[in-house]
C-alpha cells in the first residue's frame, strides 16, 4: 500500500490521471442516475408546451438579453418563496430548449411572472418601464410595437423542438404559421411572459 501511495506522488502524470479517474467516477455517480428519476425527466401535471406565439416571443426574450439581467429559478429558500411563489422544479424545464434559469438578478425573478401582471402592464413597463416602476433601470424596447412577424419559421421551430421531446401534435404545427403571421413582437413577448410558470403556483 505505501509503494502504491509513493508512485502517486512521486509521479505527476499518475496522479494527474488518478485524479481525472476519481473526478469522473464521482460525477458520473451523481449525474446519470438524474437521467432515470422521474422527478427530473417527466414533465409537472399541468405543464403544456408553449403556444407558437408563444415559443416566437421566447426566442424575441433571449434576442433582447432579457435572461441575462432576469432568471427563471426560484430557489428553495423562505425569502424567495415568500416574494416569488412556489421553488422551481426540474419537471417544469423538461421541454426547456435552452434553459433560461440565469445566474444574475439585476431585476426581480420572473419564474412566476405569468398571471401577475396584465398584458397593458407588460406593454406599458416594455414601451417605458419608467412608467410602471420609477426606480427601474431597466431599457425600453419600443421597436418591439413596431417589428411584424411573419411566422415563416415558427413551424420548422416547433419541428425541431418536437424532436427534441415536445409533444406537438400535428394539429398544433398545422395551424402555428396562421397564429403568429401579423402579429407584432410585442404581442409574442407579452404571451410568452404570460405563459412563464403556468404550471406552478402564482404569486398573489
Amino acid at each position: 500500500m505505501a509503494k502504491a501511495h509513493k508512485i502517486f506522488e512521486t509521479h505527476l502524470g499518475v496522479l494527474s490521471a488518478g485524479i481525472i479517474a476519481v473526478i469522473s467516477l464521482g460525477g458520473l455517480a451523481e449525474i446519470v442516475p438524474l437521467f432515470y428519476t422521474t422527478a427530473t425527466t417527466e414533465p409537472v401535471k399541468d405543464l403544456k408546451p408553449w403556444s407558437p406565439l408563444a415559443l416566437e416571443g421566447r426566442d424575441i426574450y433571449i434576442r433582447e438579453g432579457c435572461h441575462v439581467c432576469h432568471t427563471q429559478m426560484v430557489r428553495p429558500f423562505r425569502a424567495e418563496t415568500e416574494r416569488y411563489g412556489a421553488y422551481s422544479v426540474a419537471g417544469e424545464h423538461v421541454w426547456e430548449r435552452p434553459f433560461l434559469w440565469g445566474s444574475k438578478r439585476t431585476g426581480p425573478d420572473l419564474a412566476r411572472v405569468g398571471g401577475k401582471y396584465s398584458d397593458d402592464w407588460h406593454r406599458a413597463h416594455l414601451y417605458n418601464p419608467r412608467d410602471v416602476i420609477p426606480e427601474s433601470n431597466m431599457p425600453s424596447f419600443p421597436w418591439l410595437f413596431q417589428n411584424e412577424l411573419s411566422g415563416k419559421d415558427t413551424l420548422q421551430k416547433m419541428r425541431v423542438m418536437r424532436m427534441m421531446g415536445v409533444p406537438y401534435t400535428d394539429g398544433d404545427l398545422e395551424n402555428a404559421r396562421f397564429e403568429v403571421r401579423g402579429k407584432l413582437e410585442i404581442d409574442a413577448l407579452v404571451t410568452y411572459l404570460q405563459q412563464i410558470g403556468h404550471a406552478m403556483p402564482r404569486v398573489q
